[in-house]
């Protein structure tokens, strides 16, 4: 779940743009005490069964302290409320009560792209009534940051909706707040339905917006379940949420809200986030089991390389463009300065040179501000962390800026100080159908499930923006290219559930290549890049559309998984089908179904096997494709087997945010499967001296954990690194965060 805004707009809102820009987390939290009785939180209830108001009033009516916020009626069953945290964990042991959680926050993650997936092809298909595809008669529901339905391209298309961070009918965008201002939810529209200068996915569809990402591009989680609350009500057909955040877990509220959705007949869209390349990135509501979760890939883009050294020292570093900077032109040999942090006092020597600068301490905007008023001409920071990062400016400048990660500029850095300058020079690759670095990946935790579904264009993707238009990228901008697919398919076919539409975008998806011999994974692309036309005259559907064998469970010997799948024959002849063997793997086994005939509008139940011995295979996860054919035809279906307990992280999401209350702080971090053991643990950042533990716990819960702690429990003012551990099954893993106290 856009990288050019300071959200995660994909709820993801799957942007996660200006995470953290100066290197330190953004709010700072120090040990952990015991926990306030009077502190007051505000939680989403879950019930096993529906329940009305007058018996949630009676219920409430033993915990003086909890106010009823909203009731949830269409996307899960439950209310929130706000009060006592100590009456609230009592209110957790009452009867018929499923899950009780805190609310977390959400942040907001074509020219060339339409055209890439097939959607200009389409304008040649006609549906049922003789009209050609384009969307028109689907309602598309869009949970974002609003939308600016004046803009001309939009204007036509605009049906309504609901503002839920101001609670009134006017879902505009924020506007004259400085940097706060949004612009993810006009994106998204446009690359869905623009129809003017620029042509979205599916230009006649009728738009619906759900402003549930305020200021800064940030919502909580009421406001998010509101919103899809309100978007059932409406009755939409089709749901985008480009916004997300980074806990990987199947069980949060917005995932569960959004199985609901679809079990009412909506199709789910969803981004996948941008917390690639790793695997086990992908987070809520990307983990949803029934929403279409999409990642990012290119479309065809000239992609810019530096080229630096000599010899067997010659090195080649891709180049991340920023958000709202100018576009990267340069092909001559230029010379490249270090200019440290990007201070004013260390820039005096850049004027009409490239100025190599290492990401923290100022933001983004500070630093490229200071190096066009001192003449740059150009701007490359380097992550002060492993990986690579995508950046955001608050305003466009005049000057390129890219980012490069670490490695590459560390020894760029070295290249420099040995000769107080370096000569580089640039060449730009034609590139298409690559997995974006940023991608989140799968799989997902607990439920083991296989996401993204479906990749789509996600890099460089322009579209409208207030007043104007602008190239953004993320996964935020690949889930509008599936959910505007998912109208052109409903045009087409209006009987369709969620299932089917699913099924033929991720049935004729084209499983993308990392190698010229090696796929990507399942859990790194799912069925693969979507292709509209090919979808819109698919016969074949497959339910469900990828299968996971789940985790080993035995002691010991071996264990036989089944997956029941339905194979659909929509057309209007007779099709026979069979299973490729896969190629063999020690340790598996197959037990794939002989041939099988369907007649027209015929569906079948069939089996599909795999005999599992463990002590044959290493620990980790087992992946691939199942490959079905009709005639000459291939339909890959992806599949997932889990080994033990694999690689996962054993402890993630962890974040800071200040107290409710003067003088406290709170953490949250999500536990996937609990603890055997958990702390966190704070040292000094100069001495690496012990400071004390923040918290400290045996055992620890599954899921999604927020505590708070006193300014007064806290260690000195200074800049501490905290190391967040968690064991379970014999394994420890740790994640390390710098915290700067006050």
């Amino acid at each position: 779940m856009l990288r050019k805004v300071s959200f995660i707009l994909s709820v993801f809102l799957l942007i996660f743009f200006f995470s953290n820009e100066k290197g330190f987390a953004s709010v700072i939290l120090p040990p952990l005490p015991k926990l306030s009785e009077s502190k007051k939180v505000t939680v989403v209830v879950t019930m096993e069964s529906p329940i009305s108001q007058e018996k949630i009033n009676k219920l409430l009516e033993k915990y003086p302290s909890l106010h009823l916020r909203n009731i949830y009626t269409v996307a899960l069953d439950g209310f929130s409320v706000y009060g006592k945290k100590n009456e609230i964990e009592q209110l957790k042991k009452e009867s018929a009560i499923q899950a009780v959680t805190e609310v977390s926050m959400y942040h907001a993650l074509l020219d060339e792209s339409v055209p890439f997936i097939g959607g200009d092809r389409v304008r040649s298909f006609f549906d049922k009534k003789n009209h050609r595809i384009t969307g028109k008669g689907v309602k598309v529901g869009i949970i974002d940051t609003g939308i600016d339905y004046t803009h001309p391209d939009l204007q036509r298309n605009y049906k309504g909706g609901k503002d839920l961070v101001d609670s009134d009918e006017d879902p505009m965008e924020t506007k004259n707040m400085g940097g706060l201002d949004t612009i993810h939810g006009t994106h998204v529209a446009g690359i869905i339905a623009a129809n003017g200068k620029m042509v979205g996915v599916a230009p006649e569809a009728e738009i619906y917006a759900y402003r549930a990402l305020g200021p800064g591009g940030a919502g909580d989680t009421e406001q998010v379940l509101t919103a899809i609350e309100s978007a059932m009500k409406d009755k939409v057909d089709v749901l985008n949420l480009s916004l997300g955040n980074n806990v990987n877990g199947p069980d949060l509220p917005i995932s569960l809200a959004l199985n609901k959705a679809v079990e009412s007949g909506i199709v789910a869209v969803t981004s996948n986030g941008n917390s690639g390349p790793a695997v086990w990135t992908v987070g809520s509501p990307g983990t949803a089991e029934k929403a279409i979760s999409v990642g990012a890939s290119t479309p065809p883009l000239k992609v810019p390389y530096m080229v630096y050294g000599l010899g067997s020292k010659k090195y080649q570093s891709y180049l991340t463009l920023f958000q709202g900077s100018k576009k990267w032109n340069l092909t001559f040999s230029e010379e490249v300065i270090y200019g440290n942090i990007g201070n004013e006092n260390e820039l005096k020597h850049v004027k009409d040179k490239i100025v190599l600068l290492e990401r923290g301490t100022l933001t983004f905007q500070e630093k490229v501000s200071n190096a066009e008023k001192a003449g740059a001409k150009a701007v490359i920071i380097y992550n002060n962390t492993n990986g690579t990062f995508t950046g955001s400016l608050e305003k466009e400048m005049n000057i390129p800026v890219s980012s490069i990660n670490r490695r590459d500029g560390l020894r760029l850095k070295k290249f420099v100080d040995q000769k107080k300058h370096e000569k580089v020079h640039f060449v730009y690759k034609k590139e298409q159908d690559r997995l974006a670095d940023f991608s989140s990946r799968g799989p997902v935790t607990v439920s083991w499930g296989i996401k993204p579904d479906v990749l789509a264009p996600g890099v460089e993707i322009e579209s409208t923006i207030p007043k104007g238009y602008m190239s953004l990228a993320g996964t935020s901008m690949s889930a509008p290219h599936v959910a505007g697919a998912c109208a052109l398919i409903l045009q087409k076919h209006p009987e369709w559930t969620p299932d089917q539409v699913k099924s033929a975008l991720m049935s004729t998806s084209k499983p993308l290549s990392k190698t010229a011999r090696q796929l990507y994974h399942t859990y790194e692309q799912g069925a693969g890049r979507i292709q509209v036309a090919e979808a819109l005259k698919v016969d074949t559907l497959l339910y469900p559309s990828s299968l996971s064998f789940g985790m080993y469970t035995k002691k010991e010997g071996i264990e036989e998984h089944h997956e029941p799948i339905v194979l659909e024959n929509t057309g209007k002849k007779i099709r026979r089908y069979s299973f490729l063997v896969p190629l063999k793997e020690k340790g598996l086994i197959w037990d794939l179904p002989k041939s099988i005939t369907l007649n027209p509008s015929e569906k079948k139940a069939i089996d599909v096997g795999l005999q599992v011995n463990p002590s044959e295979l290493k620990k980790g996860v087992y992946d691939g494709y199942l490959i079905i054919m009709e005639g000459s035809k291939k339909i890959s279906l992806p599949y997932l087997y889990v080994k033990e307990e694999p690689d996962y992280p054993r402890v993630m999401g962890f974040e800071f945010s200040q107290g409710d209350q003067a003088g406290t702080y709170r953490y949250e971090m999500y536990l996937p499967r609990g603890a055997e053991e958990f702390g966190i643990a704070l040292y000094d950042a100069d001495t690496l001296k012990f400071a004390g533990y923040m918290d400290w716990s045996k055992p620890a819960p599954s899921g999604l954990t927020k505590k708070n702690i006193y300014r007064k429990d806290l260690p000195p003012k200074g800049v501490y690194k905290a190391i967040i551990f968690a064991r379970r099954n014999g394994r420890e893993d740790r994640i390390e965060k710098t915290l700067l106290i006050e």
